[in-house]
């Protein structure tokens, strides 16, 4: 198979390589797939990089752990009738060497999702880890209809799912943008009103939309924004981070404590399994409804993975995807 993999850390166009690899064949209770799309995630190009500085967890590492192609075989205790069927693919290189970038790639058969019709490709590849992220964000502590849900970075890839979860879940969606210049692109619907954060006073402006203070506030940037979090929360608000700036963020301790403020931190490799079913249920549900919009890019041709790194590296809005030679 036509694959693109590396065997040591570092900058995209020093270790990426694009050759033949051996095709992988399916386990027990797993299906591989013929893959058409791979999704670039930011998780991908940290890995790659070793920002944490943990080194290979495997020899050789094919990356991306989103995809989505068709199931063309699978192993033992696998219902023969999923060959041939579309799915959406996530955790692909989550705990194991080889993603979806490449022709065919092998995971657990819960991790392979049906694709329904209405969903494209390009989506597909989309949904994994921001999706299933910001499902945990949104409805790990429970469903949010009839709540007011703040979403920081709506522009982000997480934020923007984030937004649309929650406003399909029956709340009323309040989001931000970093400057003032972005509130246009945040493109702000019935359901979403967009506050900046570079005003004068974002905790009134985010006030005028929840009064009363917002019920749940989905987290981007722990560090940066925990002021003005507590500024707006309620008490019993429940604070949902999956990002922050500095590894060692300070926080007002008595004004959260005495709002019985929750703090939940998601890492989305290690949502529970149960949770991670729930989540891709959902996302294919809210997708196939029309209630989850994605803005991608022209997918790129495996033999550009390393320009692809580099475009995420680089903050790109629109979801950065391989197109796989068939």
């Amino acid at each position: 198979m036509r694959a693109v993999w590396y065997e040591s850390p570092g900058p995209a166009a020093e270790v990426l390589q694009v050759g033949e690899l051996p095709d992988p064949a399916p386990g027990a209770g797993e299906v591989r797939v013929r893959l058409t799309r791979s999704g670039i995630n930011p998780g991908d190009t940290k890995k790659r990089a070793d920002w944490v500085g943990y080194g290979m967890p495997f020899p050789r590492v094919i990356p991306h752990s989103d995809g989505a192609g068709v199931i063309d075989a699978v192993g033992e205790g696998v219902d023969p009738a999923r060959t041939g069927r579309r799915v959406w693919v996530f955790g692909a290189q989550s705990y194991r060497p080889f993603g979806t970038a490449a022709q065919l790639t092998v995971v657990p058969a819960d991790q392979a999702i049906d694709l329904p019709d209405e969903i494209s490709d390009d989506v597909g590849a989309s949904l994994g880890i921001p999706g299933i992220t910001a499902h945990r964000a949104v409805f790990a502590d429970g469903r949010v209809s009839g709540q007011t849900v703040l979403v920081h970075g709506v522009l982000g890839g997480v934020g923007s799912l984030a937004a649309q979860l929650a406003a399909w879940g029956g709340a009323t969606v309040v989001a931000t943008v970093r400057r003032h210049g972005d509130l246009a692109r945040a493109k702000p619907t019935a359901a979403v009103h967009v506050v900046a954060l570079d005003g004068a006073d974002p905790a009134s402006a985010i006030r005028d939309h929840a009064p009363d203070g917002v019920d749940r506030i989905i987290e981007v940037s722990f560090s940066d924004n925990i002021d003005l979090d507590a500024a707006v929360a309620k008490n019993q608000t429940i604070i949902a981070a999956y990002a922050s700036r500095e590894d060692r963020p300070s926080l007002p301790f008595w004004p959260m404590l005495f709002d019985n403020i929750t703090i939940r931190l998601i890492g989305s490799d290690d949502v529970p399994p149960e949770a991670k079913k729930r989540a891709a249920a959902e996302l294919t549900t809210a997708a196939r409804e029309g209630a989850l919009s994605i803005a991608t890019g022209v997918p790129l041709p495996l033999e550009q993975a390393a320009q692809a790194h580099d475009r995420v590296d680089a903050g790109a809005r629109e979801r950065v995807l391989l197109a796989i030679p068939t």
